[in-house]
């Protein structure tokens, strides 16, 4: 055991030892001005793609493609073994089976990246990999810097069979089969209003030099959800974790990147490896804000949803119906919970209803 955590500690070591390697490496040359638009790939591959400015998808992806030519992608979830987490998961994990083999779908494995350092109950039921969490207290409080360093746990010892990962997280619900939307060297991710770099140059300078390129090269896109080559996140997952770390340490980027530092992280890791991404707006909706389904494939229920019962949003004040993830942070949501009130919006709806059927087929439910 004590040979174990001499390993553990050196490997964390040096990996933190990277992102000061990075930096120092990386000359102050003046900014590269380049035009704002879809995101770039250093790669020449990439240079010439043909972009639709609306989707920021490739224009070619329409033309369809046969059975035989499916890029299948592997899924993976982070997660702590806590009630909260672990009642999202397997719910995610429920609707991933379901459209995992319908048509349309290039979904290959999942795996649950469990980074308490132990197994749970639920190894059976879902496909999980036991990372370990960081060493006491390099968290700083803040426990989602464990992701990338599951990540990169995942990434050096687990046998993944798929050439691309769906980065996602367990309040995601899957509403139809997911092709792969990455392509020709470039990711393919959800942007953020949220995350400005532009707004931030100052700050993110300190991680990504002059001499890399325009700010403009970091995405507003966080990891999730994010699909990307295999072997291009091998690359970036330590970086995303030293960058992670070495942001969190840092007092002024604390303080401006909050609760979102590790998105910041990401985008920063990704551009840092030259890693663009085809920014898809599609990728998934946020209720009660997106009021429709549409052609999205993914429901992101981080914000809570709040009714009268006239079927009027009350955002901010709980509602007289309300369906709120943070409601359940000690014990899993009951069976059949009550739908909303008529008038309220199809994506909150259909939330509601993916949830009731999901805890109604999952054996042993609230154990």
């Amino acid at each position: 055991m004590g040979c174990g955590n001499f390993f553990f500690t050196i490997l964390v070591t040096f990996s933190v030892a990277l992102i000061t390697y990075n930096i120092i490496i990386s000359a102050n040359s003046p900014l590269q001005q380049d035009l704002p638009g879809p995101s770039r790939s250093s790669s020449s591959s990439s240079s010439s793609i043909s972009v639709d400015p609306i989707i920021k998808m490739p224009t070619d992806r329409s033309r369809g493609k046969s059975a035989s030519s499916k890029r299948l992608f592997h899924t993976a979830v982070t997660a702590s073994d806590s009630v909260y987490n672990t009642w999202q998961t397997r719910i995610m994990y429920y609707w991933f089976k379901k459209f995992q083999n319908e048509p349309g779908s290039e979904m290959g494995g999942f795996t649950r990246i469990l980074h308490s350092g132990k197994p749970d109950k639920y190894m059976d039921e879902i496909p999980t990999f036991v990372a370990q969490p960081l060493p006491a207290g390099m968290d700083r409080g803040y426990i989602v810097l464990n992701r990338p360093w599951a990540f990169v746990q995942w990434l050096q010892q687990a046998n993944i069979k798929e050439d691309y990962i769906l980065m996602s997280e367990p309040d995601h619900i899957i509403v139809k089969p997911i092709p792969n939307l990455a392509r020709d060297g470039l990711g393919s991710a959800f942007p953020f209003f949220y995350i400005e770099p532009k707004k931030y140059e100052t700050i993110l300078r300190k991680y990504y030099p002059e001499d890399k390129g325009p700010i403009t090269n970091i995405d507003p896109i966080g990891n999730s959800p994010v699909i990307v080559g295999k072997e291009a996140l091998k690359k970036i997952a330590p970086t995303w974790m030293n960058v992670s770390l070495a942001m969190k340490k840092d007092p002024e980027t604390d303080k401006a990147f909050g609760w979102v530092l590790e998105m910041y992280a990401y985008a920063t890791a990704s551009a840092l490896h030259g890693v663009g991404n085809i920014l898809y707006k599609d990728f998934m909706l946020q209720p009660p804000w997106d009021t429709e389904i549409g052609k999205k494939f993914i429901i992101h229920y981080t914000y809570g949803c709040d009714y009268n019962m006239k079927g009027e949003l009350t955002y901010g004040k709980i509602g007289e119906w309300r369906f709120d993830k943070r409601s359940y942070d000690n014990a899993a949501p009951p069976k059949n919970l009550p739908l909303p009130p008529p008038g309220v919006p199809e994506s909150v709806v259909t939330l509601v209803k993916m949830v009731n059927e999901a805890t109604a087929n999952i054996p042993n439910w609230g154990s």
